[in-house]
């Protein structure tokens, strides 16, 4: 009986053969492919991290300086877009960055800038981003 069970047992290696070869090519690709996996994610999360950091830094910026611009005017049209560039700073800087899981940062971003819209309407300025970014690069000395 011993003998029979040998033998089943070289049979069985040799007809499960394919199935171990299989289960063993699955695991080898899988272990591969979260790596690939981890490693794209992370460079894009890296990529897109720092176009959202280029662009809210883009808008404290503007902020910044056009309420240096303005903070010496005393009409009411003036305290009224010094109120919007104060609300748009304070907006900006209660943005949450450093939590990378945030749940609501597509919110937020969009909160920003539609602040961002309604500091540049009351200044009658250009309000795309993007404009003023790539209107840099043209710029020579």
């Amino acid at each position: 009986m011993a003998f029979v069970s040998n033998s089943d047992d070289l049979f069985d290696s040799i007809i499960m053969a394919d199935d171990r070869f299989h289960d063993e090519g699955y695991q080898e690709g899988f272990e591969e492919g979260t790596r690939q996996g981890t490693l794209e994610g992370r460079n894009h999360g890296l990529l897109h991290g720092a176009k959202l950091g280029a662009e809210v830094s883009f808008y404290y910026g503007f902020a910044l300086a056009w309420k240096c611009l303005l903070q010496n005017n005393s009409d009411v049209k003036t305290r009224k877009r010094l109120k919007a560039m104060e609300s748009l700073i304070g907006v900006i800087q209660n943005f949450p960055y450093e939590d990378p899981q945030y749940e609501k940062l597509q919110e937020d971003m969009e909160r920003v800038r539609a602040k961002f819209r309604q500091v540049c309407s009351l200044l009658n300025v250009a309000t795309d981003f993007k404009e003023y970014v790539s209107g840099s690069t043209g710029m020579s000395f």
